[in-house]
């Protein structure tokens, strides 16, 4: 009579369960009450959360060969250089109907803050790898890179670069980019008043160049050929981009805009919350690389940020006339539109009458553009 019942109890989750178990779902906690009672990135880490509990489940097989979570993972991120890594594609499609160009066309020397934001990915990776050199951690240059990303405050971005080179840090990587994402405007504000001064916070902008409908149409249309061209291996997350942005501007798609700005990426992101919470099960996220990717993610963050600042306030130095408030800088990351609104709020702190957000959304717009074209540059690196 007990043999039934001690097989039965030996095959349960309970007499399988480790304390490494326990402690990710208690992780995993953290994450749900961080999205739903501090509204931290709650489309996605709603879903991230709650499939992290379900991977930590013993022997619940739901992340196993035939599990739903690893048939979702493999379609949509899936690991390795051959991999169609749909999901985050899809999301940048989403994320360019969702895109305006017309402040950073109505103004173009915005770019370079943008460009200059992506600092923080490269000085990251540098920081990784003198980690390893320094037998502090133990990162590849491949994990290095992934890590680097985050210095974009770009989700989708670093979800298909580290699927691509490090999937088995895609949970860290992906929870630290969209942790720091939802804080900005926490990380962003003493950044900024710390290397501008109050005179600076008070520059007032103006929009004095008008976007015509054409310019619109063919802005994305030819820097997706240019950077196809001189940067094969960022074409298919740049492109999707643009094509988000086309059927946006062009006016004769506006129910395929609809759908890419609405459905198909609230679905997409739902789906994406679950791929990504299937990597967090204990053997890959209990690590001491957690602890540094956390780190080196802040730090990524940090750097992107007060780069574009200082480019803003280097321009300055040569602008004669139009100066431009340096707290855009801070914009150049590419967490649109959050970054914005915040350069937005500070501004209005120094002058009530000083309305940054349109202004802001350039370098915020050509931060989209960087970091898919810095990650470009290290998938072709490596490929």
């Amino acid at each position: 009579m007990l043999d039934p019942l001690v097989k039965l109890l030996s095959q349960s989750g309970l007499m399988n369960v480790s304390y490494n178990h326990i402690i990710m779902v208690v992780i995993c906690l953290v994450i749900l009450y961080l999205a739903i009672v501090k509204k931290m990135e709650p489309l996605l880490l709603v879903p991230i959360g709650f499939a992290g509990i379900l991977v930590n489940i013993p022997l619940s097989g739901i992340n196993e060969l035939g599990g739903i979570l690893h048939s979702i993972y493999n379609f949509g991120i899936g690991s390795g250089p051959d991999s169609a890594t749909v999901f985050p594609l899809l999301i940048f499609m989403g994320i360019g109907a969702m895109t305006d160009f017309s402040a950073l066309l109505s103004n173009p020397k915005t770019m370079l803050l943008g460009a200059a934001s992506q600092v923080g990915i490269f000085t990251t990776i540098l920081g990784a790898v003198v980690l390893s050199d320094l037998h502090i951690l133990d990162f590849t240059l491949e994990q290095a890179s992934s890590i680097g990303i985050i210095g974009g405050a770009d989700g989708p971005t670093s979800i298909y670069i580290s699927s691509k080179l490090a999937p088995e840090l895609l949970g860290a990587i992906s929870i630290s980019a969209y942790s720091y994402m939802a804080l900005v405007p926490i990380i962003q504000p003493p950044i900024m008043r710390l290397l501008t001064t109050e005179n600076e916070r008070k520059i007032m902008m103006i929009n004095k160049n008008k976007v015509s409908k054409v310019e619109l149409i063919v802005f994305p249309i030819v820097i997706l050929i240019l950077i196809g061209l001189f940067l094969p291996t960022a074409t298919a997350l740049f492109g999707m981009f643009c094509f988000g942005n086309l059927i946006s501007v062009c006016g004769q798609t506006n129910r395929l805009s609809h759908v890419a700005q609405n459905s198909l990426i609230n679905i997409v992101t739902l789906l994406l919350g679950l791929a990504i919470g299937s990597k967090l099960n204990s053997e890959e996220f209990l690590k001491p690389q957690t602890l540094g990717i956390l780190a080196l993610g802040i730090v990524a963050f940090s750097v992107g940020t007060a780069s574009g600042i200082l480019m803003a306030k280097l321009m300055n130095k040569f602008l004669k006339e139009d100066k431009i408030n340096p707290l855009i800088g801070a914009s150049g990351v590419s967490a649109v539109p959050m970054s914005a609104r915040v350069v937005n709020a500070e501004g209005l702190k120094y002058n009530n009458q000083n309305f940054l957000l349109m202004h802001a959304m350039a370098p915020n717009v050509a931060g989209v553009i960087g970091s898919a074209v810095a990650g470009g540059i290290i998938l072709s690196f490596f490929s």
